[in-house]
């Protein structure tokens, strides 16, 4: 699993927002958030039997300070997170 606190994320290009502060904005808010939310991602799927090894994901807080996780996968990975999700929804359930 990626550590969200790792500042060397290769592939991630230079965005503005990313470097300009807005007074009033509630980043860390956002932040966490996204922290709670990439931790439960990967919670989930590794119960789901996912193999978490290879998943790499990011938390950060976007310009209005929303949060926003980033998530790096394997193409066979994807393949197979896409998987559960079509057996998820031959179940009808989510939630």
């Amino acid at each position: 699993m990626h550590d969200p606190e790792d500042a060397s994320f290769e592939d991630e290009a230079f965005d503005p927002d990313d470097v300009v502060w807005v007074r009033g904005v509630d980043y860390v808010t956002g932040w966490r958030n996204a922290t709670d939310a990439g931790a439960e991602l990967a919670e989930a799927l590794a119960a789901a039997g996912f193999d978490t090894t290879g998943l790499e994901w990011r938390a950060r807080a976007n310009g209005d300070g929303s949060g926003a996780v980033r998530l790096v996968l394997s193409a066979a990975a994807a393949h197979e997170v896409a998987a559960l999700m079509r057996a998820v929804a031959r179940l009808g359930k989510v939630g």
